[in-house]
């Protein structure tokens, strides 16, 4: 375009252009070229403006000497051509008395008179440069800090807008919200500001810089420029959890055997840790000791308790905390923030007992396991302390174990252990026909029977559920499913499982469909005999 305008010949220069266009770009610290479209496009409506809108107006800023040449194009198209705008367009046949050697695809060029730019086409053209600068202006923004995600900027409240704070980082503004900030916190217009790039996204009204204070990463990167050990890579951090403003636990692990993690994070006389908790108003913070043992590390998660015994449900991410009576509420803390702090930087569901509650619903558990057996193998008290002493938990277990394990039971020989097997056995087999009674009483059919990993009790509760067929079965969701099956009976992994089990009959029937088709289209390739 610009080389057609170049050599049309009518043009009126304006160096004072190039001027200002370096001007803007380095105050702003965009690029002189996109300055100077946006001047361009601001012609370009001025002329559009005074030549009618309907026209192909284009303008064209000479980079070298700032020369101003504006004209109109019309596209010259075929004879017979569907023409979609005819102040835009002409046939050939029209170019040809205009310009002898016009051809179809090319333009026509006219150039038009400089523009006299009144006041109101002044002010257009000025917000359309002011408004394209803008733009190139957040777009260099977006893409100067769209890979700093993570990092720890410095800057100045700029101003307050419904309690969010806007920040100037210098070459940006940024924005921390106020449910981003630490609570009680309170900024000035030109209070210096420490701050973590939560995220940097495109918006509508452009890109948009947040910034947060709450965010468990802030306090890791501050305690990385407060340590230089952490900083180094010789002690990382594994973990944060935060309650902002109030307190929080850093879990912390050294790489080399010879340096504590803890004492280097805390410093000299807690120089160190005082220079975060300033930074994050006064929080309290508790430096633990990262270990790859579960129950150790939840153990120093919950300091300053002290814990007496954990037992650990991994399938179900688990873990029951027993601590003495008088340290109970220094476990959970004021409002349970010590046990949810320590869930948060464990990854554990944490439930904390007394010993005295610990020892109350064991005996619950053993008088109720106790009773079990009385009742399913048909025996006395004093064998069925025994089989719970020794840890069997269920009649499946004195079915299937190896008849060794019961005869290795104080008092248990090889007749008494057969026979405990025998009857357990036979309970087992009682259970299973009542409950497949049960379950095609409930309308649950024979297929959902047959999947692997189906139980008795399962699809009793499935049909108590009106899950009664296979593709019933194959329209639920994992977590549907755990809902329905009896509790413990089954972990997520394993009700995926059986759900993608209930659907495999709906890719078998999509399979000869698509046989079919192949050998329709094989057929239809076939040359006639």
């Amino acid at each position: 375009m610009s080389e057609t305008l170049m050599e049309a010949g009518d043009v009126h220069a304006r160096p004072e252009l190039l001027v200002v266009a370096d001007t803007v770009a380095r105050d702003k610290g965009i690029e002189r070229e996109e300055v100077l479209e946006a001047m361009e496009m601001a012609i370009q409506k001025a002329g559009r403006s005074k030549y009618g809108h309907e026209h192909d107006i284009r303008a064209h800023i000479d980079r070298k000497s700032g020369e101003i040449m504006l004209a109109r194009y019309i596209e010259v198209l075929e004879d017979g051509a569907e023409r979609e705008n005819e102040v835009t367009q002409m046939f050939l046949a029209d170019a040809l008395r205009r310009k002898p050697d016009a051809q179809a695809g090319e333009f026509i060029v006219d150039i038009l008179p400089p523009i006299d730019f009144g006041r109101i086409a002044a002010q257009t053209a000025k917000q359309v440069i002011v408004q394209k600068v803008r733009e190139a202006e957040r777009e260099r923004q977006f893409e100067e800090y769209k890979d700093r995600i993570g990092e720890i900027v410095n800057g100045l409240v700029k101003r307050m807008e419904y309690g969010n704070a806007i920040i100037d980082l210098g070459r940006a503004e940024a924005i921390l919200r106020r449910d981003e900030s630490i609570p009680r916190e309170h900024f000035n217009n030109g209070d210096r500001i420490r701050a973590y790039i939560a995220d940097v996204r495109q918006e509508p009204r452009g890109p948009q810089i947040f910034l947060s204070r709450t965010h468990p990463d802030f306090m890791a990167k501050l305690f990385a420029q407060e340590v230089p050990e952490i900083y180094d890579g010789v002690i990382e951090i594994k973990s944060v959890a935060r309650d902002p403003g109030s307190r929080a636990k850093i879990a912390v692990v050294s790489h080399d055997s010879s340096i504590d993690p803890v004492g280097p994070c805390i410093g000299m006389r807690g120089s160190r840790v005082q220079a975060v908790v300033g930074e994050l108003q006064g929080e309290k913070i508790d430096i633990i000791q990262w270990s790859p043992d579960a129950a150790s590390f939840i153990v120093n998660a919950l300091a300053p308790a002290e814990v007496a015994k954990v037992v650990l449900d991994e399938d179900n991410n688990k873990i029951e905390v027993v601590v003495p009576d008088e340290q109970l509420s220094l476990a959970i803390g004021r409002r349970g923030q010590n046990v949810r702090l320590a869930s948060q930087l464990s990854g554990w569901d944490i439930d904390i007992l007394t010993e005295a509650e610990e020892s109350e619903r064991r005996q619950k558990e053993f008088q109720d396991r106790s009773k079990m057996f009385v009742d399913a193998l048909d025996v006395d008290d004093v064998i069925a302390h025994l089989l719970v002493t020794e840890g069997f938990s269920s009649v499946e277990e004195v079915a299937f174990v190896p008849v060794e394990d019961l005869t290795d039971i104080e008092g248990f020989d090889e007749d008494v252990a057969s026979e405990l097997q025998a009857r357990a056995r036979n309970h087992l087999a009682t259970r299973e026909e009542e409950m497949d009674a049960k379950r095609k009483e409930l309308g649950v059919e024979d297929d959902v029977a047959s999947l692997e990993g189906m139980t008795a009790a399962l699809m009793v509760a499935l049909g108590e559920n009106d899950v009664k067929t296979r593709d019933d079965l194959a329209d639920l969701a994992g977590d549907e499913l755990l809902e329905i099956a009896p509790a413990g009976s089954m972990n997520m992994d394993q009700a995926n499982e059986l759900i993608m089990a209930a659907r495999a009959h709906w890719f078998e029937d999509e399979e000869p469909a698509a046989d079919d088709a192949a050998a329709d289209e094989a057929a239809e390739t076939e040359p006639a005999e």
